[in-house]
């Protein structure tokens, strides 16, 4: 039975590019738990400043970090103390060179994490999960997105017996490649248990840059133009000339064969009974002399013999 995979890295190398962007041929299970550590902690002291998503790149012995998120004036600080102060525990920690961009998310209505990370807020604060659910989902439709799907699972409602509840809305393509369809996951933890939430956005098609596509057909070209381009134009030479086509000759009708003798039909004959063989004549005299008749009082021949 089929699932779900990643949207993002059913993607990656064909709409999406990876969120850590180095290589090492030794140490790296160490860098790849050094960039583990650094978004767990980011995300954990950025909790309010909505952050969704954190890129690392280390061009040499550098180390270059991307932040995208909804509030970059919390992260910035009132002039720029609060950015320089995360620089410097960083560098202390990592002990590289650290430069930090803030890309800002100007659509948070349309950033899955964000949206995710939302609905868990609501469902923390009380507020019912259906309608936590349908405001995203409003949201998200009146800001242009093509096609959202939200789901929730837990104990919903303070439910004994935990489910799963989720709705769609417009278009939400996962099997397309070239298709734009962000991903977040969020979780809220409530009184009854932890609730998990996902979101997928899907934002419209990312075409090639390669092959640039049009909507509208070229403009056709004036009519003077055409006639000086024709005019310009050399024309073909005998040599150049394509050879001329000889003309069709109809083709030749069927041959009739003979007709073939076909075989008589065979006439059924009498199958007669068998016939006795022909007797000998010496064994049809036998059979015409009858045996002479016996006096009357006297037993047949034989009867003494058989008495005495």
């Amino acid at each position: 039975m089929g699932q779900k995979v990643h949207p993002y890295g059913f993607r990656l190398g064909v709409t999406k590019t990876w969120r850590s962007r180095w290589f090492a041929k030794q140490d790296y299970a160490k860098l790849l738990l050094e960039d583990l550590e650094l978004k767990e902690t980011l995300r954990e002291r950025l909790k309010n400043a909505g952050v969704s998503s954190v890129e690392v790149d280390r061009p040499g012995n550098k180390l270059k970090v991307i932040i995208r998120t909804s509030r970059p004036g919390i992260i910035i600080g009132r002039k720029g103390a609060e950015i320089e102060k995360l620089k410097q525990d960083l560098a202390k920690k990592t002990k590289r060179d650290v430069f930090i961009d803030i890309q800002e998310v100007h659509k948070p209505e349309l950033d899955a994490q964000l949206v995710a990370e939302s609905i868990a807020l609501q469902l923390e604060k009380r507020v019912a999960f259906r309608r936590a659910m349908r405001k995203a989902v409003d949201s998200a439709l009146r800001f242009g997105c093509k096609g959202i799907k939200v789901r929730v699972s837990g104990r919903l409602n303070g439910a004994e017996i935990a489910r799963s509840e989720w709705y769609l809305q417009g278009q939400l393509p996962l099997h397309t490649l070239r298709a734009d369809i962000d991903y977040g996951f969020a979780e809220a933890y409530t009184t009854y248990g932890v609730i998990g939430i996902k979101t997928w956005i899907y934002k419209g098609e990312v075409l090639d840059s390669r092959t640039p596509y049009s909507s509208e057909p070229e403009p056709r070209r004036p009519r003077e133009r055409r006639d000086r381009d024709r005019k310009e134009r050399p024309e073909r030479s005998a040599a150049q000339a394509p050879p001329p086509v000889p003309p069709a000759v109809p083709p030749a009708p069927p041959e009739q064969l003979a007709p073939v003798d076909l075989p008589q039909p065979v006439r059924s004959v009498p199958i007669l009974p068998p016939v006795a063989p022909v007797q000998p004549a010496w064994k049809q005299e036998l059979k015409h002399e009858a045996p002479p008749a016996a006096p009357e009082g006297e037993p047949p021949a034989g009867s003494e013999t058989q008495e005495q």
